[in-house]
Order: structure tokens, then C-alpha cells, then sequence
């Protein structure tokens, strides 16, 4: 539905399947990247059918059918993933109430789940656990080895989210300021830019050169996709989660079954504020707009080693001496 066409339509009662057309209008006036985009479009669907089983216009919906519906959902998912949902409702709400379509934002007064912001439910890795995911991946063989070895290099070395990873093309590899380097929408749709370590740079062009080999091109002349499936389609979050845990699984790592391509990302920061890296360069480096949450991304945050406090002692004792 175009946006022209959804003001009018706005005035008036619309059933579900209106409602629906609704969603693709707000999604189309935001700046998302596309994993992003269908996330929420998944979590207005949802809210959507939860409307029609209790035969309920989802525009005549209130604070307290928002509430029920949340609870309901705090009985199989976890708080952030019910806080998350939440949130695309009320950014879809908001745009209906801008288009005159609700006279309000029924999710601003409803009861949202508790979400401990200094907490994260994905497992971490240990820099050595990286090092073994790593060593697995370099020992892999058959026609997917030089793949496999370029998306763990890109998720161990550059904590990219699995979105951004898929998401990612031929052409978005590039030279900036002789650095080796990636551009890629980030999440809220936010253009970004990361430097290749050398590394992950061989890892990717070693891909690449087999990719194109196996093609009978010039590695110059690959398009579409960064990393594809057998049959040329672009390689999906899914087949990554099986990757990493396998990989895991390979290594011995013994929470192998929990593992999800987030945890290099944790990883990743962790290591990064253990070797020294100030917070902020951090956050830039995973596209955080708040600082708190590359904290809560640092396992290591509350490890005694890191108090200031003996910083401030060994500097006294400088002065002293």
C-alpha cells in the first residue's frame, strides 16, 4: 500500500487485513536493514493473529489487551523478546496515531516486561574457546571449508551481527585509506564501514578465488551475494546458527548445543575491553548508540583484575617513590 493511499484509508474502521497493509507502509517510512525489517514484520503479524483469534479489531485494541497479549507471551519467550515485540507495536501504533487511524498509542500505558539491562541470556565464549572454534573451522574440508573459514573469521574478528553478515554483497568489500574493508547496513538501518584484518582478508579472498574458480570466472567478475548456498542463493542466519554450533561441537567446546553466531559477538567485545580497547572505540565497532549496552556485552566488566582501585594505588605509589 502506498502512503497516499493509506491516509485516507486511515479515517475509517479497517478490519485485520487492512490492519496488515498498514505494516508495510510503516515498514517502507523506516530506515531498517532488511533482518531488522522482518523481525518486526514477524512481530505485527503476530499481534495481528492474536487479534483476529479473540475477534478483535487490532485499531479498537487497548492498554489492556496489549497486557494480556504480552502475558501470554512471557509464558514461552523470554522478557527481552517480549519487550522487543512490544516495541515494534508501539512504533506501529505511533505511525497509525500520526495517520489518524487510532486516537492513541495503546502500548504506551501497557505493563511491559522487566528486561535487566545489565544482563544478556547469550552465552559468551572464552578467548581460547574462540581460538578452538577458529582452529575447527581452518580444519575443515569439502566444498563449503573456504566459506566456512570466511564467515567465522568475519564473526570472531569483527563481531558482526548474523544479520549484517548475511546481508552482506561482493560489492560491499572495498579499499578505504589502505585498509582492506566492508561496508553494510547495521541495525536501524544505519550505514557502516568495519576494517578487514589481515586474517579475515585472506580468509575472504581464499573464498572467493574458490568460489570463482568453481564458477570458471575472474574473482572480478562475481556479483549478488557475499556468501551463497550450493545453489547461488544468499547464505540465511539459519544455516550460520548450524555452522557455529557444529563447529562448536567439533571443538569440544561443552556448551556447544547454546552457542549462536552472538556469542563471537560477546566474545568480541569482551576480549577487545580485556586487551585494552576504550569502551567507545568498541561501541563504534558494533554500531551500540548507548554505551551500556557494549558494556553489558563485556563479561569480563566485573572481573576484580579490572578495579580502578589499583590503578589508583599503583599511582600513589609512583608518586611516593
Amino acid at each position: 500500500m502506498e502512503i497516499g493511499t493509506v491516509i485516507p484509508a486511515a479515517r475509517r474502521e479497517l478490519d485485520t487485513g487492512g490492519a496488515a497493509d498498514f505494516t508495510d507502509a510503516w515498514l517502507a517510512n523506516r530506515r531498517l536493514s532488511a533482518h531488522t525489517r522482518a523481525a518486526y514484520k514477524r512481530d505485527i503479524t503476530g499481534w495481528l493473529a492474536w487479534c483476529d483469534t479473540h475477534g478483535l479489531s487490532p485499531l479498537a485494541a487497548t492498554f489492556l489487551h496489549v497486557n494480556a497479549y504480552a502475558r501470554q507471551l512471557e509464558t514461552t519467550l523470554a522478557a527481552t523478546t517480549v519487550a522487543r515485540k512490544l516495541s515494534a507495536m508501539s512504533s506501529w501504533y505511533e505511525f497509525l496515531h500520526r495517520l489518524d487511524a487510532v486516537p492513541g498509542n495503546p502500548v504506551s500505558g501497557a505493563d511491559r516486561p522487566h528486561v535487566d539491562r545489565d544482563h544478556s541470556g547469550t552465552v559468551g565464549l572464552a578467548p581460547a574457546e574462540v581460538d578452538a572454534l577458529l582452529a575447527a573451522a581452518d580444519a575443515a574440508t569439502g566444498p563449503t571449508a573456504d566459506r566456512t573459514r570466511a564467515v567465522i573469521a568475519l564473526l570472531a574478528d569483527l563481531g558482526l551481527r548474523v544479520g549484517e553478515l548475511c546481508g552482506l554483497d561482493v560489492t560491499d568489500l572495498g579499499y578505504e585509506r589502505g585498509h582492506r574493508a566492508v561496508r553494510f547496513t547495521g541495525k536501524g538501518g544505519k550505514a557502516r564501514r568495519r576494517a578487514l584484518t589481515p586474517g579475515t582478508s585472506a580468509a575472504v579472498d581464499a573464498y572467493l578465488h574458490a568460489r570463482a574458480a568453481a564458477a570458471g570466472v575472474a574473482v572480478g567478475d562475481l556479483d549478488g551475494p557475499l556468501f551463497v548456498t550450493a545453489r547461488g542463493g544468499r547464505l540465511d542466519r539459519h544455516a550460520v546458527f548450524r555452522l557455529v554450533r557444529q563447529l562448536a561441537r567439533d571443538a569440544g567446546i561443552p556448551a556447544w548445543e547454546q552457542l549462536s553466531p552472538h556469542s563471537l559477538r560477546h566474545a568480541f567485545a569482551t576480549t577487545a575491553r580485556a586487551e585494552g580497547v576504550p569502551l567507545e572505540d568498541v561501541q563504534d565497532a558494533m554500531g551500540h548508540a548507548d554505551p551500556r549496552t557494549t558494556r553489558r556485552y563485556d563479561r569480563d566488566r566485573h572481573n576484580l583484575d579490572r578495579d580502578p582501585a589499583y590503578t589508583i594505588w599503583a599511582a600513589r605509589a609512583r608518586r611516593r617513590s
